[in-house]
C-alpha cells in the first residue's frame, strides 16, 4: 500500500511541478536570477518530500508547492512591471573593466576575485586585456564583453554589402513523418514534397530523417537515414 501511494504522490508532485515550471516560463539554468535559482531548488525539495510522504500528510507540502509557485510567477510577473523591483529581485548588470580601468569595488561587489573575471574574460576568448574596452558582469552571471574598435568583427556593413536575409527553415519531415501544421504553414503541400523526393531521387518518405524548407531556394533539404557509422575519432 505505501508503494502504491509512493508512485500516486509523485505522479502528482509531477504533475504540480510540471504546471508551475509552465506558469513560471522556460528559462535556461543560466538564465535564472539567484533567487529564481534558489526558489527553483526549494520547490524541487517541497516537491520530494511530497513524494514520500508515506504518512498521508501530503497536502502541507502540496499547498507549499502551489504558493511558492505562486509566490515565484508573482515576483516574475512584478519584475516585468517594475524596475525598482527587478533590481531588487534580478539584479542589474556590473561594469568591472572599462576602457584600460578594473573596478575593484565592483569586482569585490559581484564576488568575484581578479582570476576569476580573466578566466571569464579568456572563456569569452580574449586572453589580453587591452583587446577589451568593456566588460559588464550581466545578472545571469555571464559576462558580455565590448572589444575595442580595431578587434571588432568585421560587418557586412564595414565593406558595403548589403547580403540577403537568411530565414529559418521549417522542420516538414521528422523521422519519415510529415509535420502537417510545418508543412501548411510553408504554403507548400504533400504533392509538392513527393515532387521534391522524386527530384532528389530518395524512394519513400519513410526513408528521410529530416527534411527542411529552404525557403530562400524554394526547395526541401532532405537528409536520408543511415545506418552506417563513422569508425575513429578524428577529435582524439
Amino acid at each position: 500500500m505505501e508503494y502504491i501511494q509512493v508512485v500516486l504522490t509523485s505522479l502528482a508532485s509531477i504533475i504540480v511541478l510540471f504546471v508551475l515550471t509552465k506558469l513560471i516560463g522556460d528559462r535556461e539554468m543560466s538564465q535564472l536570477s539567484m533567487f529564481d535559482y534558489v526558489n527553483s531548488i526549494t520547490i524541487g525539495s517541497i516537491a520530494a518530500e511530497m513524494a514520500t510522504a508515506l504518512e498521508g500528510d501530503y497536502i502541507k507540502p502540496l499547498i507549499a508547492l502551489i504558493i511558492y509557485g505562486l509566490a515565484t510567477l508573482l515576483i516574475s510577473y512584478s519584475t516585468c512591471k517594475s524596475i525598482l523591483l527587478r533590481r531588487i529581485f534580478v539584479g542589474h548588470p556590473v561594469i568591472l573593466y572599462h576602457d584600460g580601468k578594473l573596478y575593484k569595488k565592483n569586482l569585490l561587489k559581484t564576488k568575484l576575485d581578479l582570476n576569476e573575471f580573466l578566466s571569464l574574460c579568456r572563456v569569452s576568448g580574449y586572453f589580453d586585456l587591452k583587446d577589451i574596452h568593456t566588460a559588464i558582469l550581466e545578472s545571469n552571471g555571464k559576462l558580455s564583453v565590448l572589444p575595442v574598435v580595431k578587434n571588432r568583427p568585421v560587418t557586412p556593413e564595414d565593406l558595403n554589402l548589403s547580403p540577403t536575409q537568411d530565414n529559418i527553415l521549417a522542420n516538414v519531415i521528422i523521422d519519415g513523418h510529415i509535420m502537417k501544421d510545418n508543412l501548411k504553414a510553408t504554403g507548400k503541400n504533400e504533392k509538392w514534397v513527393e515532387k521534391q523526393l522524386s527530384n532528389q531521387k530518395v524512394q519513400s518518405i519513410k526513408d528521410v530523417y529530416l527534411g527542411a524548407y529552404d525557403s530562400e531556394n524554394d526547395r526541401l533539404d532532405i537528409y536520408v537515414k543511415l545506418n552506417d557509422k563513422i569508425d575513429g575519432d578524428i577529435f582524439a
